[in-house]
C-alpha cells in the first residue's frame, strides 16, 4: 500500500502541471493578440459599407481588392516604403558596428581600460536623463540635417541599453579565450572580429531585431524632422495620409469604384502592407531573442 501510495504521488509532477498551466495561459494571450490583427486584415479586404457599419469580424464581407489596388497606384506610398527600408537597413548596420566598437573596450578589465567605469556610468546616466525633444530638434536643425534622411538615422545610432546588453555578454565570455588569443599575438581588432563577433550571434540577432522594429515603426521623427511628404518614412506617411475625394468631379463609374474604398478599409490595407516586412523578418530572428536577452542581461 505504501508503495502504491508513493507511486501515485510520484506520478503527479507539480512542475509539469505548472508548465501546462503556463502554456495554456500563453496560448490564450497569443490568441487574444491575433484577434485584432485578423480583424484588420478582414476589414482591408471588405467593402467599405460593411466595414463602416461594423459588420466585419474575422472574415471579409463582400470581398474586394479595391484598397490594395489603390495602394498600388499610390507612388508616394512606395516611395515612403523605400525610404523606410533604406533607413532601417542603413541605421541598423551602422548601429551594430558602433555598438560592437563601444561594447568591446567597455567589457575589458579596469587595468586594461582605466576609464571604463566613467564611460559605463555615462551610458547609464543617458538612459535616465536626456536633453529633451526641443534641444535635440535644435541640434539637428543647427547641423543641417533637417529634411534629410540622415536626420532619421544619425540621432538614433547609439542605444545605451543595447550597448550595456552587449557589454554584459562580452564579460560573460571566458576570459581564457581573450588571454589565449593575446598570447598567440592577436591584437584588439583581431580578437574582436575573429573571436567575439562570431560568438555573439544570439545577442547580435536580438539587437538587430530591436533596431529593425524601432526604425521601421517609428513615425514621430519623420513628423518633426521631415517637412516634405515625399521624403517621409512609411509610418509617418501612413499616419498623415487621408483620402481626398472630390465627388463632384467624378464620373458615375469612378463614383462606383470609389464607393468600394473608405478610410477604414484603406487604412487597414496600408497597415497590412506595412506589417509584411516585419512578419517576414521576425521568424528568422525570434529563435535568438530569448537566448540573447538572457545571456546579455546577466552581469559578469
Amino acid at each position: 500500500m505504501a508503495n502504491k501510495k508513493a507511486g501515485g504521488t510520484a506520478g503527479l509532477d507539480p512542475f509539469r502541471i505548472g508548465d501546462w498551466v503556463i502554456y495554456i495561459i500563453l496560448g490564450i494571450l497569443a490568441v487574444l493578440c491575433l484577434i485584432p490583427l485578423a480583424n484588420v486584415i478582414a476589414i482591408s479586404f471588405s467593402h467599405t459599407a460593411a466595414a463602416e457599419a461594423g459588420d466585419v469580424g474575422f472574415w471579409p464581407v463582400r470581398f474586394t481588392l479595391a484598397s490594395y489596388k489603390r495602394i498600388l497606384e499610390d507612388k508616394i506610398f512606395f516611395s515612403a516604403f523605400g525610404i523606410s527600408t533604406f533607413r532601417t537597413v542603413v541605421a541598423t548596420a551602422l548601429s551594430m558596428v558602433i555598438t560592437f566598437l563601444m561594447a568591446y573596450p567597455l567589457s575589458r578589465e579596469k587595468k586594461e581600460f582605466p576609464m571604463r567605469g566613467v564611460y559605463v556610468w555615462y551610458l547609464i546616466v543617458t538612459m535616465l536623463f536626456n536633453g529633451g525633444l526641443i534641444p535635440t530638434y535644435l541640434v539637428v536643425v543647427h547641423i543641417g540635417l533637417k529634411n534629410s534622411l540622415l536626420a532619421l538615422i544619425i540621432p538614433y545610432l547609439v542605444s545605451s541599453f543595447n550597448t550595456i546588453l552587449l557589454v554584459n555578454f562580452f564579460r560573460n565570455l571566458p576570459r581564457e579565450m581573450h588571454e589565449a588569443a593575446s598570447i598567440d599575438g592577436a591584437g584588439p581588432w583581431t580578437i574582436l572580429l575573429k573571436v567575439f563577433v562570431p560568438l555573439s550571434t544570439p545577442v547580435a540577432a536580438t539587437l538587430i531585431l530591436f533596431s529593425v522594429l524601432w526604425h521601421w515603426n517609428d513615425y514621430f521623427s519623420g513628423m518633426i524632422y521631415i517637412d516634405n511628404v515625399q521624403r517621409q518614412p512609411l509610418m509617418t506617411y501612413i499616419r498623415s495620409l487621408t483620402l481626398e475625394m472630390n465627388f463632384d468631379q467624378l464620373s458615375a463609374d469612378e463614383l462606383v469604384k470609389r464607393a468600394e474604398i473608405g478610410s477604414l478599409t484603406y487604412n487597414s490595407a496600408k497597415i497590412v502592407v506595412a506589417m509584411v516586412p516585419m512578419l517576414v523578418i521576425y521568424p528568422f530572428l525570434q529563435k535568438y531573442f530569448v537566448n540573447g536577452i538572457m545571456i546579455g542581461s546577466v552581469k559578469g
